[in-house]
């Protein structure tokens, strides 16, 4: 008996094309987008810092799609029909899948703003106890720093003999908000302090920041 028209399409299709394929492919995507974060602020950056609004647009997820399809078909156990899937795969399947992954993409934004929020917030009460209180050590960010004939000192063991006697507690707060105020102008992540071990030199008080890859020397 002749096979009927498009019976060998629909059979490729039901083979190729069926669930446990289907699954795989949206389970690459899904865990690319995952392992995608780092890029996916980085585009987020470039963009401006504007969370697309969801299935309106997207900063990642069609090129998720097309690295996890050219994965997918680079798999030694690849099946040779599923280099056909493309063609025959559901549309309605891969919209499903891309309006999946553009909800991901839009949680890991949305999470990454609330984490600049809050950061923005910790700097703002920062500053603010900087200006109404004596001034914390940010080290510790616990104890009042002591400024006396140039030297700096804090009871969590901060030392500084200053390379200016003229150092004052409010010359060292100037600098200390000069310095937060100027890294806040490109970089919303609050940064961290330290000394650095003066092996050479004498010790110095460190500002510096993991996000933006910044430092600077505060006194």
């Amino acid at each position: 008996m002749a096979e009927a028209p498009g019976s060998g399409r629909r059979a490729l299709y039901k083979a190729v094309g069926s669930p446990p394929w289907k699954e795989a492919f949206r389970q690459g995507c899904l865990e690319r987008m995952r392992n995608s974060r780092d890029r996916l602020l980085n585009r987020y950056r470039q963009a401006g810092g504007s969370v697309p609004r969801r299935a309106q647009s997207s900063l990642l997820v069609q090129e998720v799609m097309e690295e996890e399809w050219s994965a997918l078909q680079s798999v030694d156990s690849c099946p040779e029909g599923l280099s056909q899937l493309e063609e025959l795969l559901d549309l309605a399947v891969l919209e499903e899948i891309q309006q999946e992954l553009a909800e991901q993409e839009w949680c890991i934004l949305s999470e990454y703003e609330k984490s600049l929020q809050f950061d923005e917030k910790c700097l703002s009460v920062m500053l603010a106890e900087w200006e109404a209180n004596p001034l914390i050590c940010p080290v510790c960010t616990k104890s009042n720093l002591r400024v006396s004939g140039g030297v700096v000192a804090c009871p969590c063991g901060l030392y500084l003999s200053s390379h200016s006697p003229e150092l004052t507690e409010p010359k060292l707060r100037a600098c200390l908000e000069d310095s937060m105020n100027e890294h806040s102008a490109h970089c919303p992540h609050t940064p961290a302090f330290s000394v650095t071990d003066g092996t050479e030199e004498k010790p110095s008080l460190l500002m510096s920041c993991v996000v933006c890859d910044t430092w600077a020397v505060i006194v």
